[in-house]
């Protein structure tokens, strides 16, 4: 039986959002998308993952939200070798990402690769700490887990997509799973997370986006456009989509394989 879901769609973290929900009210997310994107942004001074930079050096209180980000951070560090960094963010302004990529190409410099992220970030109950002279941006692990936990609230059958981090919950309007625009077909997704991570998306001149290699600590430099990854929860199809971006077409589909219940690679 068909159940028309409720639906509500805005624009938050940098993209296009969509929220669904079957038998539950979904008035309020964009509301709550937007307390998080303030909360968590690098480009407000007074968000908490803001003060958590200013204060590199010292330990600091955190929010248990923030903590668990900085851990999921710390965990897509581990599983994908390094590649997904949350301390590119000094090569990230370096390379020229500001606030507004609408007016055409940025100055950029030369930036050094970051250290390993675990000498960087260290994470306690209740607070945190960055080492000297560091910084983190959260950027597509916050998309991801704020996905997950969102869809989690709303009940056993919702879809939430932010800005192509998504989970799909429980069995949809039609009850063989939501349906979701994957690569150049539509899947039905179940209890499953979905991500596309591209080089096309936030871009500002010749080789500039805002995919950064931590291995060189410039823009990636991949025969790769475009990964979409689907994993158990938004987060992990987050990190396995940028992971499969970074290594390129030779490497992305061995990496894959026994990690990602399906893929799409341009």
């Amino acid at each position: 039986m068909s159940r028309e879901p409720a639906r509500a769609a805005f624009e938050c973290f940098g993209g296009a959002c969509e929220v669904f929900a079957v038998g539950a009210r979904v008035d309020g997310a964009e509301v709550w998308a937007r307390e998080r994107h303030a909360r968590y942004s690098r480009f407000d001074a007074g968000s908490e993952l803001s003060r958590l930079n200013a204060a590199a050096g010292r330990w600091v209180d955190v929010s248990a939200e923030l903590e668990a980000m900085l851990r999921a951070a710390l965990e897509a560090y581990d599983t994908s070798g390094g590649l997904v960094h949350a301390g590119v963010l000094p090569a990230l302004v370096a390379a020229g990402y500001g606030r507004d990529l609408g007016d055409g190409p940025t100055p950029h410099t030369a930036a050094a690769p970051p250290r390993p992220l675990p000498e960087m970030l260290e994470v306690a109950r209740g607070r945190a700490r960055l080492a000297p002279d560091t910084s983190v941006d959260l950027g597509g692990i916050a998309k991801g887990f704020l996905a997950d936990r969102l869809a989690a609230e709303l009940g056993d059958n919702a879809l939430v997509n932010f800005g192509g981090d998504l989970y799909a919950r429980g069995g949809g309007p039609e009850g063989a799973g939501w349906p979701v625009g994957f690569g150049d077909r539509t899947v039905l997704l179940r209890d499953m997370g979905a991500a596309t991570s591209g080089t096309w998306k936030r871009a500002w001149g010749p080789g500039l986006h805002h995919l950064i290699d931590p291995r060189t600590g410039a823009p990636a430099a991949t025969d790769l456009r475009e990964a979409s990854v689907l994993a158990p929860t938004a987060a992990e199809a987050e990190t396995f989509a940028k992971t499969a971006l970074l290594l390129g077409s030779a490497r992305a589909e061995a990496w894959l394989v026994g990690r990602s219940a399906g893929w799409w690679l341009a």
